[in-house]
């Protein structure tokens, strides 16, 4: 007789099933954790301690900090079952926070937490999921694996709103066949609250974190400057021509598409950021149409997709640049093993280096791959 499969996809008892949660604190890992536990399977919470434990407790909003490992604990506390919190401070600070200072200086605008689930939390800590004999390793993300012909593939969650596959662009075909993602079928964040408060969880009504981890205030310039003394150096705003029309106050302080807060008035048009020039600590302006990019310079891809991403001169895609775009139409040509050119069908404005390029079939929720944007112009 064949044996059933459980939640999980394997073979055998919840009982004789061990699965890694990730545990932020949060409301997401902590509903995945109750919800596995209650379902019989022998669950061990794990907690990264990212960055200083005792600066972190009086930071709110954070997704690492002290409040959070105390939440995290409580809750394996009421669940009754074990819970670590690992110590990555150097390995965060190496892989993902000294990433985040050099591209801001290099004129680009990083996305850390897709750094941070690449390097940290699917390397590393899937690693010490499989040191401590996990058969997987679970998370609270918003996004889908669902099996399909030719092995797991990875999907959008239901709830476009709240769906995070941008941000997870870069998990491998060989994570993915590790790692499980329990919420990515949820209608919405109130069915999972509504978990919370079922498991009697202290944490069903704490607040969603909305700034990246290490930046709890939204002020990234201040970070920078502490991590790169003199990086705030000022220097010129010019035209498209090389014009001087204003100084700034160092280029870390500018993103591609700011309006607001260049310091330049008496013009007939508003003008935009259209490039940073940190080499030379120039920020360069231009009207709205000069931000408007058809070809995307692509690099570092990952590739989900069934057939060799180099097996088509082109394929024919949604893409998103931005987590809060939704998917546009597009022709993604391969130009290497990891680089493509991405054409966009319809031209989109502040396309920036250092922000991600993911790619969708245009046809479901599937997510093919991504890479990072290089080049602005």
């Amino acid at each position: 007789m064949t044996q059933t499969l459980n939640s999980l996809g394997f073979a055998k008892p919840e009982a004789d099933t061990r699965v890694v949660v990730a545990m932020s604190g949060g409301v997401d890992s902590s509903v995945v954790a109750a919800q596995l536990a209650e379902e019989g399977y022998d669950v061990v919470g794990v907690t990264l301690q990212l960055y200083d434990h005792g600066a972190a407790l009086a930071k709110k909003g954070a997704c690492c900090a002290g409040r959070d490992i105390h939440d995290a604990r409580r809750v394996a506390e009421e669940m009754g079952f074990p819970h670590y919190v690992l110590d990555y401070e150097n390995i965060f600070q190496e892989a993902v926070i000294d990433e985040f200072a050099d591209a801001y200086l290099g004129g680009a605008t990083p996305v850390p937490c897709i750094r941070c689930n690449e390097r940290v939390k699917f390397k590393d800590l899937l690693e010490t999921a499989k040191d401590l004999d996990a058969d997987c390793m679970a998370t609270g993300h918003y996004i889908q694996r669902k099996v399909g012909p030719h092995g797991p593939e990875l999907h959008a969650a239901v709830d476009a709103s709240r769906d995070q596959s941008y941000f997870l662009f870069s998990t491998t075909p060989d994570q993915l066949s590790y790692l499980r993602f329990p919420l990515g079928h949820l209608p919405t964040k109130d069915a999972t609250r509504a978990l919370a408060a079922k498991y009697g969880l202290a944490v069903a009504d704490k607040p969603d974190s909305q700034d990246i981890c290490f930046v709890p205030d939204g002020n990234y310039a201040s970070v920078i400057e502490k991590l790169r003394p003199g990086a705030a150096d000022p220097g010129d705003i010019v035209d498209m021509n090389g014009n001087v029309l204003a100084q700034h106050r160092g280029v870390i302080h500018y993103t591609i598409g700011q309006r607001r807060g260049l310091g330049i008035g008496g013009l007939s048009e508003p003008l935009y950021v259209v490039r940073l020039d940190p080499d030379n600590r120039r920020v360069v302006v231009g009207p709205k149409e000069a931000l408007s990019t058809r070809i995307v310079p692509v690099r570092e891809i990952n590739w989900l997709g069934d057939a060799p991403f180099t097996s088509q001169a082109e394929w024919h895609v949604s893409t998103k640049i931005r987590s809060t775009r939704p998917p546009r139409e597009a022709i993604l040509r391969p130009t290497g093993h990891t680089t493509a050119e991405v054409e966009l069908l319809t031209p989109e404005e502040g396309v920036s280096p250092g922000q991600a390029c993911v790619f969708y079939d245009s046809g479901s929720s599937r997510v093919l791959g991504g890479g990072w944007i290089w080049r602005g112009d």
